[in-house]
């Protein structure tokens, strides 16, 4: 889709608002990369969308931007190593120990049990959570469901978007259904966070100060919650046969 100069440079500024907004709701703590940056990268992907774009798929301009605005700044933000693959190994190694220790108890394992297991202090397992937390800015997928390479996010389920393509909705609709069946199964606080961050689209530090906690422990609740929604979509996923 082609635009003369001024055109282009006028649709930038229109949409600039949009670009801040995606880029707000990707948590850039102790990254490389600043707001400013990320806004830039953003800009790019505005770009990007504004060539691509084809209004004859009937999707909305809006929608198609986001999701190429979105997956610039994070292809950026993955090629600066936010979450380095010794913090990955950590929390496979989290995820294992768990499961042997699930195995050998027949229960849940609590988090000192853990910690004994993979032989970490509490400091260690709380950036174990953050880990998960961070991974969650990139793609709630590879938090709660398998990997199977395509974009689906919890802003995809907690908000009925309409940009899909019918294959990817059938898939989304399923895992919406199970997602909504797994947060019916938290606890009231864990919702709350849940809502406050994905819903209300509030900063970490704006629920910090809701809940009267500090920051980094809103992202350790975070991690915890997206861990302990990981174990319910698996067992009602495997209750599904899905």
């Amino acid at each position: 889709m082609s635009y003369a100069y001024n055109d282009r440079d006028n649709l930038i500024i229109k949409y600039l608002p949009l670009v801040k907004k995606v880029v707000s709701r990707i948590d850039v703590k102790d990254h490389i990369l600043d707001n400013d940056d990320l806004v830039s990268i953003g800009v790019i992907g505005l770009m990007d969308a504004m060539d691509k774009y084809d209004s004859n798929k009937n999707v909305p301009f809006e929608a198609y931007a986001t999701l190429r605005i979105r997956g610039t700044v994070i292809d950026e933000m993955r090629k600066s190593g936010k979450v380095s693959r010794d913090k990955i190994d950590k929390l496979n190694q989290y995820y294992h120990a768990k499961e042997e220790l699930e195995n050998r108890l027949m229960r849940t394992p609590n988090e000192l049990e853990i910690c004994e297991k993979m032989g970490i202090n509490d400091k260690q397992l709380f950036k174990i959570h953050e880990t998960v937390h961070y991974l969650a800015n990139y793609s709630l997928e590879s938090a709660l469901f398998t990997q199977d390479g395509d974009d689906f996010t919890l802003m995809d389920v907690l908000r009925d978007d309409s940009e899909d393509l019918p294959l990817d909705k059938i898939i989304k609709d399923e895992r919406r259904h199970i997602l909504i069946k797994a947060i019916d199964k938290l606890k009231d606080r864990e919702k709350t966070i849940l809502n406050l961050y994905y819903v209300e689209e509030l900063s970490l530090k704006e629920i910090a100060y809701i809940l009267d906690i500090s920051i980094p422990r809103v992202s350790q609740i975070h991690g915890k919650v997206l861990i302990k929604l990981k174990d319910i979509i698996q067992k009602l996923m495997g209750e599904d046969d899905v």
